[in-house]
């Protein structure tokens, strides 16, 4: 039996994008949840370093296939093309089914604890993009990408926060260093 070539990163990447930017979500709108959680600890943080931090976060392939998971189930659902009683549970996004959050917070695990407990706060408040993908408005199923965008924000905050704190951390270090000098000198 001959191997199969892997199928490539980027490309899996790429439609894992080309799946959000089809299901209406911008990395703008991502980055705005993300700005409004880390601005509070981070007087000098920018939209552009939130949309960064997205971006980096959505070239993970535990990403990419989580979104690729999820968005295909939920279009799957939209088409009434799965089975009973999954459609239904699917499609009416019921509360005790707990799969798409299971899926999204998979991807969390590599971000740390910050990660984990901003998509607990996330998937309860319902911020932003978040909360119009809840809203079960238009016909449309958003079971999982709604999680999966709770996910892709916690993240994204999360590596911010820790970069935050490395950059605290050298220059509390450079501070030492350059007491020391001082007193070597002195």
């Amino acid at each position: 039996m001959a191997k199969k070539a892997p199928i490539k990163s980027h490309v899996v990447e790429t439609a894992a994008r080309d799946l959000l930017k089809e299901r209406g979500i911008n990395i703008e709108d991502i980055a705005q949840i993300v700005y409004e959680m880390q601005a509070p600890y981070n007087g000098s943080l920018s939209k552009e370093e939130c949309i960064e931090s997205v971006d980096a976060v959505l070239e993970k392939r535990e990403i990419h296939h989580a979104v690729l998971v999820g968005i295909e189930l939920d279009k799957l659902a939209e088409k009434k093309q799965l089975s009973e009683p999954l459609q239904s549970i699917v499609e009416s996004d019921e509360g005790l089914f707990g799969v798409d959050e299971t899926i999204a917070i998979g991807s969390v695990f590599g971000y740390g604890s910050i990660a984990v407990t901003t998509f607990g706060y996330l998937d309860k408040e319902k911020t932003g993009i978040i909360k119009e993908l809840d809203s079960k408005s238009g016909g449309s199923v958003h079971t999982f990408l709604d999680d999966l965008i709770c996910s892709i924000a916690a993240n994204a905050s999360s590596r911010l926060a820790h970069r935050l704190r490395d950059r605290e951390d050298q220059l509390d270090q450079a501070e030492i260093d350059h007491r020391d000098q001082e007193e070597r000198m002195a």
